[in-house]
């Protein structure tokens, strides 16, 4: 459960709410079947991008993949910047 949350956590436009619904949805559904987590969801990995997928509005998550992909640019700008000599 664990890495779900965290896997979920990373997914571009998840909050905390997400999470908190996500984790109440498998929760649940384990708690009425008996299943556990793996085999009722699979990999937790693959789970967690699927359920971001289905619980994030598209528009967010684009927002989202936007703002990481500026923050990354940004990263290496700075790094490269940082490797020249006497900057």
């Amino acid at each position: 459960m664990a890495r779900f949350q965290v896997r979920l956590a990373m997914q571009p436009g998840v909050d905390r709410a997400v999470v908190l619904r996500a984790v109440k949805d498998v929760t649940a559904h384990c708690a009425d079947t008996g299943e556990h987590p793996r085999t009722a969801f699979g990999d937790p990995d693959a789970y967690a991008v699927q359920a971001a997928e289905r619980l994030v509005p598209a528009d967010r998550a684009a927002r989202a993949r936007q703002r990481n992909a500026v923050t990354e640019a940004l990263d290496s700008v700075f790094k490269r910047a940082g490797d020249i000599p006497g900057l």
